[in-house]
């Protein structure tokens, strides 16, 4: 019988990106193999959302990020604390999962180390996994500061303070991981297994240009039937390198380019102001795209995807770019390298003559062009999210299987991976 899984993040609200697509992929896949999932968010409400015969939504009211980015709300540790009547708390005992994972690694995180001290009355100790989908010295490095001493910090946190509040951790890409392994101590080892995420490859795949869609794409950004038009998809964040995109444009400035920018974030302003002062009318900013078939119209009626984050985690939106038979231009480190190389992608260092260079190569040469395009959409046909969704919940599966407390330790003797430091610890006694 499959296990219950319980998963918590501050990563979902209606325009948020992988996370929130991460998650409800997952409970497509919960309801498609018939097992129990719980996902539990901030919302503007407390209220219950069923999503499905085995899937649901816990919305607990939040107040919204003081800062950063204010279109997200936080789950707060008076939540789930003890000494408080928190509606976190409140639901754990309601559900009772065999495994919790949380995706957050600043006000949640510390409710994984509550229940391994058994700190939380009447609340079992269930499998603790810490899913990770981003890096903190990049976030801490593009938000707070980027000198020596914010890497030191991060890696101080992760450390004694992150690490070793979880049984497992989970990375989304083998640079995510990195910092994690990098950042692990002997007293606190844990495991890091790496599960990559997907794309809706199906919906990206059949995407179809439309010669009336183009025109009035063309006519947005005064445009003519020689243009080509590069796409950009993701939030406007600091932390996503944006203001390169201007700069590569700039650097275009005699050639026949514009940008075409789907996202929405702290650095709209900044971006539609840049744009109308160093590349006026050439760049057209849609905010964010939520309808899934305007999205895909607009993969099939540009040129290219150019994605310039060089610290991407993992990078949902390149990958669709490539189900959708879109040539991507990427930096050649992060996440992004879990699926693109030189023979799917026009890789490139993460500076502006580096990238231009690039975006200019991919017209270069039809013929490679069209190889490489072949060799994308196979690539991207290996991330499906039903796939990905089954690949993950055999893991939570193998994890609680593995654990000391399981009732169902050591069923899984065959495949199995390293021990557990509670193994270790159980087999000394």
């Amino acid at each position: 019988m499959p296990i219950k899984t319980l998963h918590i993040t501050n990563s979902y609200h209606q325009t948020s990106g992988g996370i929130s697509t991460f998650y409800r992929a997952l409970m497509e896949g919960a309801n498609r193999s018939e097992r129990q999932m719980t996902l539990v968010v901030p919302g503007e409400q407390t209220r219950t959302e069923i999503t499905g015969e085995f899937s649901r939504i816990h919305f607990i009211k939040a107040p919204h990020a003081p800062s950063f980015d204010r279109r997200y709300r936080l789950l707060m540790p008076t939540k789930y604390l003890p000494g408080f009547d928190g509606e976190l708390k409140r639901i754990l005992a309601e559900e009772k999962p065999d495994l919790i994972e949380i995706c957050d690694k600043y006000s949640v995180s510390w409710l994984a180390g509550l229940l391994r001290r058994r700190w939380l009355n009447g609340l079992p100790r269930t499998v603790l996994v810490g899913m990770n989908c981003e890096r903190l010295d990049d976030n801490v490095s593009a938000f707070i500061t980027k000198s020596k001493a914010g890497k030191t910090w991060s890696q101080f946190f992760l450390g004694h303070l992150y690490i070793p509040l979880f049984d497992y951790h989970i990375a989304n890409s083998d640079y995510t991981a990195a910092e994690l392994l990098s950042a692990m101590t002997a007293n606190h080892p844990r495991e890091v297994r790496v599960l990559p995420m997907g794309a809706q490859i199906a919906g990206f795949a059949s995407a179809i240009p439309n010669e009336t869609k183009r025109r009035q794409l063309l006519a947005q950004v005064n445009g003519d039937q020689n243009t080509r038009l590069l796409l950009y998809v993701g939030r406007l964040s600091p932390e996503k390198n944006v203001p390169l995109l201007i700069e590569m444009l700039e650097r275009l400035a005699d050639e026949n380019f514009r940008l075409v920018v789907a996202g929405a974030g702290p650095l709209t302003d900044w971006l539609e102001s840049e744009a109308h002062r160093r590349t006026p009318g050439k760049v057209l900013s849609l905010g964010h795209v939520q309808d899934r078939q305007a999205l895909i119209n607009l993969y099939a009626n540009c040129d290219a995807f150019v994605h310039p984050n060089p610290r991407e985690p993992f990078g949902i939106a390149p990958l669709e770019a490539m189900a959708a038979g879109l040539p991507l231009i990427a930096p050649r480190s992060g996440g992004v390298l879990s699926y693109a190389d030189d023979t799917n992608s026009w890789l490139a260092a993460a500076n502006t003559e580096a990238f231009t260079e690039a975006v200019k190569a991919v017209f270069a040469d039809a013929s490679v062009r069209k190889d490489k395009l072949a060799r994308a959409r196979w690539t991207a046909e290996q991330y499906s999210w039903s796939a990905v969704a089954d690949r993950f919940f055999a893991l939570y599966d193998e994890l609680h299987a593995a654990f000391p407390s399981s009732q169902f330790a050591h069923q899984l003797s065959q495949k199995r991976f390293s021990k557990s430091p509670q193994e270790v610890a159980a087999e000394k006694v």
